[in-house]
């Protein structure tokens, strides 16, 4: 299979790595320490670096919608690994934190969704980058935009949605708190 990389990408080829945004939430146990257990384990993996995390928000359930709210963010993460072996150390990530998979889009402890990788596009039966439905989500899209830099693809797009489901309080999206991430804060947008 040969890779695919978008235009305006860097030519950089599956499995050398790069950089990575993902989306963390939590709605089960205590949330906010969920988040921040999660992200200390993305550090603590030898082939990945935090880079920027985004701030917390709150946002109701989407889809099953008889569970408690959920706190929401993003990370922009620098890796060696290739998007399936960080999509699996993601996975065992959250079994370490309690996740079950109980009910689609049901509560959960954590939950860790990869949503691009730095010049990778792929559609396979484990994963599709970019994510399929990342666009349409308030919850995925807020904090998204917080971690992209100002030159990426989709980082205009992002950010005008972002705004308008801020405004429009979609999926009852409102900003929670902020995680001062070892001296990185989130994207401040200037």
């Amino acid at each position: 299979m040969e890779d695919y990389n978008p235009p305006g990408t860097n030519e950089r080829m599956i499995g050398e790595g790069g950089v990575a945004y993902i989306a963390l939430g939590s709605n089960v146990g205590d949330r906010a320490k969920l988040l921040q257990d999660a992200l200390l384990m993305l550090e603590r993996h030898p082939d990945i670096k935090v880079l920027r995390v985004s701030a917390v928000y709150e946002t109701e359930p989407v889809g099953y919608t008889d569970q408690p709210a959920f706190l929401n963010m993003a990370a922009a993460l620098d890796t060696s690994l290739s998007p399936l072996q960080l999509l699996r150390a993601m996975l065992g990530m959250e079994l370490q934190l309690g996740r079950t998979r109980d009910v689609r889009w049901g509560p959960r402890t954590i939950d860790l969704d990869l949503l691009l990788y730095e010049g990778v596009a792929m559609s396979g039966e484990e994963l599709t980058l970019p994510h399929p439905r990342m666009m349409e989500r308030a919850f995925v899209l807020v904090p998204l935009s917080d971690v992209l830099e100002d030159g990426h693809p989709l980082y205009a797009q992002a950010t005008e949605l972002a705004q308008q489901a801020l405004q429009d309080r979609g999926e009852g999206i409102a900003l929670w708190n902020t995680i001062n991430w070892q001296g990185a804060s989130a994207h401040s947008g200037s």
